[in-house]
């Protein structure tokens, strides 16, 4: 039984491979945490998740998603966070940070409001930036292509959110490559039209990727460095599985101890067979061609298939982002389901026993 077996970072334990995805939950006051992010974080550490990944953290204000993002940008927003990581801790999980820049497809209205991108003029939203001036939506604003003045910048804000991330205590921060934004606008062909040496040759494309990493990772102490990336971009002539491979490799030997693998997101309409393990060939395919530690996700809705992927070696842990949201408890559920024994919170107990 792979799936309650402890997972051994170099410098951490998951007590198991069960992983909480990170969740835009589009709560926060000026990037800052609020009581709903210390209720919501809490409850998957009550459920003895091997690790609880925060949402997607904008390392710069423009770097949001939508106004109601968290932020990493300031010590205040940090300060607000340790309320976060240390009650996770409290309960025996691992706590992780998604640290991020959305680029194009930020200043969008938060997801159960009217959908779609805010202009610069609306009080709540800003002029984005990218690697090219395209939008991801012909409605879109067109968003500024970054200077390479711009480029440092981006580079020194994911550093210093890192630096931030380290103060706060998590044991893992993860670079946010995936689901189209910045960082992944830039390692895709279709987004990146750059004629300089940010654009065009795999090289070029995750040139600021690997600049970002070698810049967190000099500021990490005992933290785990994970990556997420969108192994495809379910498009032609997009980034694709082979690249990402080759980008593993590269990452892999830059100290990146874990690739988080997702797909899709850098370009609308993409034609993507939404079905049970879709995504998990992409973690099997960057596991067995570079020995990283890999994690899948993607309609992973069961013990019994979470097992399985495991027991394939397909991959290393599992992510689970919906099935968490309907039942925060999870791990007990699939415990149970798998006839395997684990240790329940003490407040919680009773709720081993049948009626």
């Amino acid at each position: 039984m792979k799936l309650f077996n402890p997972l051994q970072l170099k410098n951490h334990t998951l007590q198991n491979r069960i992983v909480v995805s990170p969740m835009c939950q589009y709560s926060a006051t000026d990037g800052l945490a609020t009581d709903w992010h210390i209720m919501h974080y809490g409850q998957f550490s009550g459920g003895k998740a091997g690790l609880v990944m925060q949402e997607s953290t904008a390392v710069l204000p423009n770097g949001r998603i939508s106004y109601a993002d968290l932020g990493i940008w300031n010590d205040e927003q940090a300060n607000a966070l340790k309320k976060v990581v240390d009650i996770v801790h409290e309960n025996g999980s691992l706590m992780g940070i998604q640290i991020a820049h959305a680029g194009r497809k930020a200043s969008y209205n938060v997801s159960w409001k009217e959908n779609g991108q805010l202009s610069p003029e609306d009080p709540n939203g800003w002029q984005t930036v990218a690697p090219s001036n395209q939008p991801f939506q012909p409605e879109d604003t067109t968003p500024i292509a970054l200077t390479l003045d711009g480029i440092k910048e981006i580079i020194s804000a994911f550093k210093k959110a890192a630096e931030r991330a380290v103060s706060v205590g998590y044991d893992v921060v993860e670079i946010h490559g995936a689901h189209g934004y910045l960082l992944h606008q830039f390692l895709s062909p279709l987004v990146n039209k750059r004629t300089d040496d940010y654009g065009g040759s795999f090289e070029n494309r995750t040139r600021l990727f690997i600049e970002v990493v070698k810049a967190v990772k000099d500021v990490l102490t005992t933290q785990s460095l994970w990556v997420r990336i969108s192994a495809t971009d379910w498009a032609e002539g997009g980034w694709n599985p082979e690249e990402s491979v080759e980008l593993c490799k590269i990452l892999k030997s830059l100290g990146v101890e874990v690739i988080d693998v997702s797909s899709g997101g850098a370009v609308r309409f993409q034609d993507i067979p939404v079905e049970k393990n879709y995504q998990v060939p992409f973690a099997e395919k960057i596991k067995a061609e570079t020995g990283i530690i890999t994690g899948t996700v993607g309609l992973i809705t069961s013990g019994k298939q979470a097992e399985e992927i495991l027991h394939k070696n397909q991959a290393d842990f599992v992510s689970a982002g919906r099935a968490f949201l309907q039942n925060p408890h999870l791990p007990y559920q699939w415990a149970k389901e798998l006839d395997q024994e684990i240790e329940w919170l003490p407040q919680y107990r009773r709720g081993k026993e049948s009626y």
